[in-house]
């Protein structure tokens, strides 16, 4: 085997194995409270080591009959929750049986909180793994090198996604196909040769994984291409043209043997909609109150730092092109705006396209530090879902100089509320491509279902009390390592920041 590929091998096998650690880890906590409540009751111990032992291993063979060790689910945060459920519900139906055939009883509650407590653990594990191995693939390194069967516009918009996308995994390291078509397409750098030259480009560059995008080449000339890349070992990925849509719409339908699918509807009855509206009432209004307390405290403190106002309010488009004021807690100084055109002059822009990030903002006050850290400067944003001008969940709230930019196709993502969080804030808060807020924004409208929404709510808890944790360990350290050298701090992802930092005047 050569020594590129015996490399590659050693790292899929280490990235498993710390994520299997991880999951370990969360399986034997998940279920010790129940463990030393019932021991602490006279239980024999060697029936909770029984118990514990059982539901560990037996986690850990459901999560790889899951694929939750495979890279293409393990990627996809929506997936990855949808199988976490699916296996912690297994578990807890294995836990009550044990419990049963050991003649150990408990109170039902105890039946709820292993499951519930695995869960929190796996989400708040995994994210973390999520966001360390995010930042490797961003700096180069735990990558797969593919090449891209084709040269079309379809095959530029691939390799545009996957440049954009780092986190997914893949790195392109040419394309085969007709050369005129790749040199019009703006692919003529990454040009390896031609269809029929691919086995000696993948040899050459020790390469075992290729992407195929259908309709690059007729079929007649397709089919036996992907039968020698087979018998070769190949790992064949192939991207079948339908931008944007979800994988979970589409259901195998083959006729007279012949691959094909029938693409679902997507789930926007108006009863949903209605019942969208109905949980952000609910929610927004049972936060509310349960905050109400905290969020008079902000407001004091905010007063009394440099008695300005409390809020800060921003036109911002909603459903349809209608306009609203988007509220939040003021986080910068009072003169923030004015300061605006001198710093993004000073200091230019962190994205690409009509999106504005600055990450180290001097205008950000002490006191805002502290709310974007822990994202309490969003709370108010939950009396806008009450209004009925935000959802809980839904594209980012744009401002109207950034809808003025929008194509035709970007503004089809006005047809939903926007929302405190989304699925482009959990999933690719970080990435300064316009290109993955308009994929990922779009992705949402296109698919909208209830289920969607709790994923990214599910998605949006984990993050936040991740960042909580991130946010405390990196002062603690701070504050251990006082005088001495350190590379700068980054700002953490914040699924619910609504905003950009160059273009917010609080």
């Amino acid at each position: 085997m050569p020594q590129h590929a015996r490399t590659r091998k050693l790292e899929v096998a280490n990235l498993r194995r710390r994520l299997v650690a991880l999951d370990v880890t969360a399986l034997v906590i998940a279920w010790l409270p129940a463990q030393i409540w019932k021991y602490s009751e006279g239980t024999e111990i060697w029936k909770w080591l029984v118990i514990e032992a059982v539901l560990v291993s037996s986690g850990v063979v459901l999560f790889d009959l899951q694929g939750l060790y495979l890279a293409r689910v393990a990627s996809s945060r929506t997936e990855e929750i949808r199988r976490i459920v699916r296996v912690t519900v297994a578990l807890g139906a294995v836990h009550a049986g044990l419990l049963t055939v050991m003649s150990v009883e408990v109170h039902i509650r105890w039946l709820f909180i292993g499951p519930g407590l695995l869960v929190v653990l796996l989400l708040w594990f995994r994210g973390g793994y999520r966001a360390w191995l995010a930042a490797a693939r961003a700096s180069g390194h735990h990558l797969r090198d593919v090449v891209v069967v084709g040269t079309n516009a379809d095959a530029a918009d691939l390799v545009a996604m996957l440049r954009e996308h780092p986190e997914a995994g893949f790195r392109v390291r040419g394309v085969v196909g007709d050369p005129a078509s790749a040199g019009v397409h703006g692919l003529a750098s990454l040009h390896l040769g031609t269809v029929h030259e691919v086995h000696e480009r993948l040899d050459e560059l020790d390469i075992r994984g290729v992407i195929v995008v259908v309709g690059a080449l007729p079929a007649r000339e397709l089919t036996p291409l992907v039968h020698t890349l087979e018998e070769e070992g190949v790992h064949i990925q192939v991207s079948n043209g339908l931008l944007g849509m979800s994988h979970r719409r589409l259901r195998a339908t083959p006729v007279a043997y012949q691959s094909m699918y029938y693409l679902e509807p997507a789930e926007n009855a108006s009863w949903q909609q209605q019942l969208k509206r109905w949980l952000d009432v609910v929610l927004a209004g049972f936060t509310l109150l349960a905050v109400s307390p905290l969020m008079v405290i902000i407001a004091l403190a905010i007063t009394f730092t440099d008695r300005g106002p409390v809020l800060f309010r921003q036109t911002r488009v909603g459903r349809d092109g209608e306009l609203f004021h988007m509220m939040k807690f003021r986080s910068m100084v009072v003169n923030a705006e004015d300061r605006l055109a001198a710093l993004v002059a000073e200091a230019g822009n962190e994205r690409h396209g009509p999106l504005f990030k600055l990450e180290h903002d001097p205008r950000v006050t002490r006191v805002g530090r502290f709310l974007r850290a822990t994202s309490l400067d969003e709370l108010p944003q939950l009396f806008n879902v009450l209004r009925g001008e935000m959802s809980i969940v839904g594209p980012r709230p744009a401002l109207p100089s950034e809808v003025a930019q929008f194509d035709d196709r970007l503004l089809d993502r006005l047809q939903m509320p926007p929302g405190i969080t989304g699925l482009w804030q959990v999933e690719a808060r970080d990435n300064p491509h316009f290109g993955a807020y308009r994929r990922l924004d779009l992705f949402y409208v296109d698919n909208w279902s209830l289920n969607l929404d709790i994923i990214i709510l599910v998605a949006t808890v984990e993050q936040v009390l991740s960042k909580a944790v991130r946010t405390l360990f990196r002062r603690t350290r701070s504050d251990g390592d006082a005088g001495m050298a350190s590379e700068p701090d980054r700002r953490t992802i914040d699924p619910l920041d609504t905003g950009d930092d160059a273009v917010r005047s609080a």
